[in-house]
């Protein structure tokens, strides 16, 4: 060792700490396989699909696992939780393996899902049951997704428009579920024949494809769908046409499907919410989850933490760093930290407890485009020299 009666300074690079975005494009399915692999699909088990492709051959040929791969699969490539069921006796009976239990810790159905941070390191948040909706399994995916801070995608039950509306009704404030009509079809049969193809998890797919290429904070609307063909269910479409079927059944806060410019899209931002809250639209709703995630998780290290009132200002400093982030990419207009003297008394301070406030701004969608079209003379004022011109 060298002899030094001194002090020795040894400049090291500090490593900085900033919040990182929670991972959103995550899929959690729930299906019926009844042919698969076993080993692949254990029964009421989250399982991660490493491989698609081998995931829809393992799916085998009956029940809706392999209809809703192939159909997330024509949207995106996602990082996908399955928990595959068995189909019951009777409906009721199948309804009943879908929605699961939780007994003792002991998690069947859908509440598998609840499973998969631990168990895979995965969370998920576009979530569904495609092809085996109804009112008792929806509303019980829209539960499970309150406890994820997920999002639901379920196609509403009707044979035609009006019957779509009044499911719509079953779920008067469920801000977590949208609701699909009609279903769809895509050239997946035998020859490329056209097929019908559960609208849910094209929903899915698209959701997680949108987070992967604009962002969280875009609205499932308006985006060119890949490789369907048609529409299982007349759906008319004018985008000027307030009395149209898109239009009505948006207005009931039902998301559907157009054709525009040869594509055919999903149309509509609303949730299901209580039309009076803040979060009738998609964007409004993914927004409070996303940002109560990635504030909470990543303020992780400072749990724990000897409270000084500089563990406080580090707190609310890296809360608003990261909402820079966010405003900058433009997935919210604005929000600010705070610390309030007022909300933190001495006696829950000394309880170890410290209250930080935030509040932000959420992106909504351009739903309605005025234009004032107007005749005018204005032009004709210089008629005379423009022909003397000539």
């Amino acid at each position: 060792m060298t002899f030094l009666h001194g002090i020795n300074v040894n400049e090291v690079k500090k490593t900085s700490r900033s919040i990182a975005t929670v991972a959103t494009a995550v899929i959690g399915l729930v299906a019926t396989a009844p042919d698969a692999v076993a080993g692949a699909f254990p029964l009421d088990t989250a399982v991660k699909i490493v491989n698609l492709d081998e995931a829809i051959e393992e799916a085998g040929a009956t029940g809706t696992l392999r209809a809703s791969l192939r159909a997330i699969a024509g949207q995106v490539s996602a990082p996908i939780v399955v928990v595959r069921v068995a189909p019951g006796a009777t409906p009721a009976d199948t309804a009943a393996a879908i929605v699961g239990t939780d007994e003792a810790g002991v998690k069947t159905g859908m509440q598998a899902l609840l499973t998969a941070s631990a168990q895979l390191n995965m969370h998920p948040r576009i979530i569904g049951a495609p092809g085996l909706e109804s009112e008792q399994v929806t509303k019980s995916l829209v539960i499970v997704a309150r406890r994820l801070r997920a999002r639901v995608y379920a196609k509403a039950i009707g044979d035609d428009r009006d019957e779509a509306v009044a499911h719509r009704g079953l779920f008067p404030n469920a801000r977590e579920l949208t609701l699909l009509w009609p279903s769809v079809t895509a050239p997946y049969g035998a020859d490329g024949s056209s097929i019908a193809v559960p609208v849910a998890a094209v929903a899915m797919g698209a959701r997680a494809a949108i987070d992967q290429e604009q962002g969280w904070h875009k609205t499932l609307s308006n985006v060119a769908l890949a490789d369907l063909d048609g529409l299982a269910a007349d759906v008319t479409f004018d985008i000027q046409d307030p009395e149209c079927d898109a239009n009505v059944l948006n207005a009931a806060e039902l998301v559907t499907v157009v054709r525009i410019a040869g594509d055919l899209r999903f149309w509509g931002n609303r949730t299901c919410a209580d039309p009076a809250s803040d979060f009738v639209f998609e964007s409004a709703c993914r927004t409070a989850q996303i940002l109560a995630d990635t504030v909470a998780l990543g303020l992780v290290w400072a749990m724990d933490r000897p409270l000084l009132p500089s563990l406080a200002k580090d707190i609310v400093e890296q809360i608003n760093e990261k909402f820079r982030q966010e405003k900058r990419a433009g997935r919210i207009l604005g929000a600010v930290a705070v610390f309030e003297g007022a909300k933190n008394p001495v006696e829950q301070l000394k309880a170890g407890k410290l209250l930080i406030g935030y509040r932000y701004t959420f992106v909504p969608p351009l739903e309605a485009l005025g234009l004032e079209q107007e005749i005018s003379d204005e032009f004709f004022a210089d008629f005379a020299s423009l022909v003397a011109a000539n």
